[in-house]
């Protein structure tokens, strides 16, 4: 059983991990070498422990000792007693590297050591230890606390053991685990791709403008938000280097190939919320742009962003990066669809599927188009996904 915990990185996604952690009574230690960054976290889980009592959702009892089961050090050499780290630093491997190498030195032998990338090879980071079959991917979304989803990645190094310890100790903090194949992006990253490329691609075609583009996606889809709300939400910074290191890591597959509007967009700096600017104006006195609200139009955008994600869910499936239920799950739980891309292929029909693909391919002559070969198999033995 896991019961003390280390996190690397007193970053926003380090401490809702640690928040996380300690609310299911763990004793977690979140190191940091900047203070700054350790105060910061610190003050910030008192506010967030305030508005859920505010709510209603925890008492002052509850958040004493969430707070109790966490302590802010500066030394590594704290871990020594550490069951599990989770390291949640920048993502750049040859960091990760160098910092896992300093921690193996550190932990005991039967300490877990786990990486929070979202994209990077945990083959890769495992193999900077002398004992690799200890590394896993422990991928949380943002924020952690609230994000129902955690992708567990197993590395060819790593043993069933640490694999199963980890899958029940996260499940074990009441979040849905999708077990994942160490490929590029795991599932969430890859299968959401063509929902920002897609969009991107229909925008430089001259389909429709941002705000047009983002309206069909909620009103014919029940997205949460629009393509373009989500990348300016995230920013344009991250979601290009998501998407450029996928399309790199892919030995270039077209299917992933990055946009050029969201590349001059991230150099312009227009990165969305936190610049002030992105696809959209948030400044004070911007007014919103009104969509075209012409349903045959919308409908069509829909339609094409749609079957480019179920293509992609298909083919994580033909793949063997994760399971039906996992892939379903990951979507669903892990970045809030409204429902899971495989089920909504069995809604819309594998035939309608693999006949929009089809048309798409036959239009443009681009692999980027190109049916999964599950699609075109299971339209031919009439079969629909076990989800």
């Amino acid at each position: 059983m896991i019961k003390n915990v280390g996190i690397i990185g007193a970053g926003t996604m380090g401490s809702g991990i640690a928040q996380v952690a300690a609310t299911a009574d763990c004793k977690v230690k979140i190191f940091d070498l900047n203070q700054e960054a350790l105060d910061k976290a610190k003050t910030a889980l008192e506010k967030i422990l305030n508005r859920l009592i505010e709510k209603g959702r925890i008492d002052a009892v509850e958040k004493n000792r969430i707070q109790g089961n966490i302590s802010y050090v500066s030394d590594m050499k704290s871990f020594s007693d550490a069951d599990m780290t989770i390291e949640a630093i920048v993502e750049n491997i040859d960091i990760k590297k160098k910092v896992f190498q300093e921690l193996e030195s550190i932990v005991s032998e039967n300490c877990i050591i786990a990486s929070n990338t979202s994209s990077l090879s945990i083959a890769s980071i495992a193999s900077s230890l002398n004992k690799p079959e200890r590394c896993v991917g422990i991928h949380f979304f943002n924020p952690a606390p609230l994000m129902k989803l955690v992708e567990v990645i197993p590395a060819i190094q790593t043993s069933e053991a640490t694999l199963k310890t980890s899958v029940e100790t996260i499940e074990s903090w009441k979040k849905v685990v999708a077990v994942a194949k160490d490929t590029p992006g795991f599932i969430v990253n890859r299968v959401a791709r063509p929902f920002y490329s897609e969009s991107l691609r229909q925008y430089e075609e001259g389909i429709a403008d941002f705000a047009t583009i983002d309206w069909a996606m909620k009103e014919f889809g029940g997205f949460r938000m629009g393509p373009f709300e989500l990348m300016d939400f995230i920013g344009n910074d991250v979601n290009y280097t998501v998407t450029e290191t996928v399309f790199e890591a892919f030995y270039y597959d077209p299917r992933y190939k990055p946009a050029f509007t969201q590349k001059r967009f991230s150099e312009a700096g227009y990165l969305g919320r936190k610049s002030g600017k992105g696809y959209y104006d948030y400044s004070e006195v911007a007014t919103k742009p009104e969509p075209n609200k012409d349903s045959a139009l919308g409908q069509n955008i829909f339609n094409r962003t749609l079957v480019m994600l179920i293509n992609e869910a298909a083919d994580a499936l033909f793949w063997n990066v994760a399971s039906a239920k996992d892939i379903d799950n990951a979507m669903t739980k892990g970045v809030n669809y409204p429902k899971g891309l495989l089920a909504w292929a069995n809604e819309k029909g594998i035939d309608w599927c693999v006949t929009e693909l089809d048309k798409l391919y036959n239009e443009y002559h681009e692999d980027r188009y190109r049916c999964s070969p599950m699609l075109r198999r299971m339209k031919d033995s009439g079969s629909k996904f076990e989800v």
